[in-house]
């Protein structure tokens, strides 16, 4: 058969089109072959099977290739192909053993990760494999599929010497603390590589805030030329293919909402480990509506990445920090990168709790170069921001990256939340800002967010505004105060 690019986006699926009539399959075949093997002697792919009736999308003889499959293929359109029914992988004989509640070998739950790389895999019976593993997972399970997952992809490499990074947990809107730290780290001489996904749940991630500024979608080749000249980078890991098994997880895991310890350290170190990293600083926030919600929890999450972190031969420094409530003051790419700049320029006006949780942090990093003496990392962190150091080597990162030409706006819709009574904030819902966020346009919208006027402690009278929602689209501002309204974000005492 013949193929044919169809313009359909089919994320993260492999997804082949076949005409129902004049085909070479009888109709009693389709479902039968379900899932096909399709390519030549050069190049193949599996790819779920959809059947149309449009002669108009497709001739007979030909098989079409939604986005993902025609590029993942690499053959061009019209190119001669076999077509044939794929038979099941053989690691889901292992997926079904753990779903009865056996423990995994390393090299089982390997093969299982080179299957869902390769797109062996359905969203189903990933989706089986995640569950599986939610219900239990060994210490040594979870070190084989850390490896795993970082063995999948590419690996970046570095010379010899302390290759250091940094990693939050999530689950606190406006923590946009890695772009304070990255430039200060920099302009101190330690290399960081720096790479962060893409926002799933978060109505921001770093990758995206730092779009504003700056490219992030950088080849490997890019991104080791500026960690050469600059000592660090903010990009994007998913154009250099690090634990790319990672981003196929995440894809099932979030309508799941399957969001495990055991898969958050895999998660995690795999792809500080792809990306070459020797030294790492978990960031762990604890609060009553953030990821971690006690003492007792953050315990357990810091000793798993300690046995996980060992074994890989990773040096890790755990701090836990305040999740009670959102960071700075922006929520949203345009929000966040404001807050990050004013940060970096030592702007009276910018967040306090931004800056200082960002010297601590960086303070922290700095403490993994030997040639600085014990305790003195804050300090010299406090040094590099307030001298204008860090602020030039973010200026230079961010040349080297590809400055952007014309930088985002906010979102020029607006809707204010007031406050209902007189008193003290009491509360803010990490959750529900960060929905209200993604609700208003967040991050695909670069200018939507929440403005947070308020934070815990302030006093407040009715009708003060506690924050605003931003948005770019009179449909992402109405969702948002939809959701602002039912859910009340802030709680104000008398």
């Amino acid at each position: 058969m013949k193929i044919r690019r169809v313009a359909i986006d089919t994320h993260p699926e492999n997804t082949a089109f076949l005409l129902r009539a004049g085909g070479e399959f009888a109709p009693e075949q389709f479902q039968a072959m379900r899932k096909v093997a399709i390519g030549d002697c050069t190049a193949s792919i599996l790819a779920t099977l959809a059947i149309v009736d449009d002669e108009r999308l497709l001739a007979p003889g030909e098989i079409g290739l939604g986005e993902q499959a025609f590029r993942r293929l690499g053959l061009p359109d019209g190119a001669e192909v076999s077509v044939r029914q794929a038979p099941p992988p053989h690691s889901l004989e292992f997926v079904r053993r753990k779903i009865d509640g056996d423990t995994l070998e390393d090299a089982e739950i390997g093969e299982i990760i080179r299957d869902i790389v390769a797109y062996r895999y359905s969203p189903m019976e990933i989706g089986a494999f995640l569950v599986a593993c939610a219900g239990f997972m060994t210490t040594q399970e979870t070190l084989a599929l850390t490896r795993a997952m970082a063995d999948a992809g590419r690996r970046l490499h570095w010379p010899p010497g302390a290759i250091v990074d940094k990693h939050c947990i999530g689950g606190i809107p406006g923590n946009r603390t890695s772009m304070i730290v990255v430039p200060i780290v920099a302009a101190h001489g330690l290399v960081m590589p720096k790479t962060s996904s893409r926002a799933i749940t978060s109505p921001s991630g770093t990758a995206d805030t730092m779009e504003v500024l700056a490219s992030v979608d950088l080849s490997a080749a890019k991104l080791k030329a500026v960690v050469e000249r600059e000592h660090a980078v903010l990009a994007w890991g998913g154009r250099v293919n690090l634990s790319p098994a990672d981003d196929i997880l995440i894809s099932v895991e979030r309508p799941l909402r399957i969001d495990t310890f055991d898969q958050m350290v895999a998660s995690i170190l795999s792809k500080k480990l792809a990306a070459g990293s020797t030294h790492l600083l978990i960031d762990i926030p604890v609060g009553p509506t953030a990821k971690v919600r006690s003492q007792a929890e953050a315990v357990r999450l810091r000793k798993l990445f300690e046995y996980v972190g060992r074994k890989l031969g990773l040096i890790l420094d755990i701090v836990f920090t305040d999740g009670s409530q959102p960071v700075g003051r922006g929520v949203g790419p345009v929000l966040e990168a404001r807050d990050v700049m004013a940060v970096l320029r030592n702007d009276p006006a910018a967040p306090a709790d931004l800056r200082e949780r960002a010297l601590m942090l960086a303070g922290r990093v700095l403490e993994f170069d030997p040639d600085l003496e014990g305790g003195a990392g804050l300090a010299r962190a406090r040094v590099l921001l307030e001298s204008g150091a860090a602020l030039a080597a973010m200026e230079r990162i961010i040349d080297a990256q590809g400055r952007r030409a014309v930088a985002p706006e906010l979102g020029a819709l607006e809707y204010d939340v007031r406050a209902d009574q007189r008193g003290s904030v009491a509360a803010i819902d990490c959750h529900l800002i960060a929905r209200i966020a993604r609700a208003a346009g967040a991050p695909m919208d670069k200018g939507a967010g929440i403005d947070l006027l308020r934070k815990v402690g302030d006093r407040v009278l009715q009708g003060d505004v506690l924050f605003r929602i931003h948005a770019e689209s009179a449909a992402g501002l109405a969702f948002a105060r939809e959701l602002a309204a039912a859910s009340p974000a802030y709680s104000v005492a008398t």
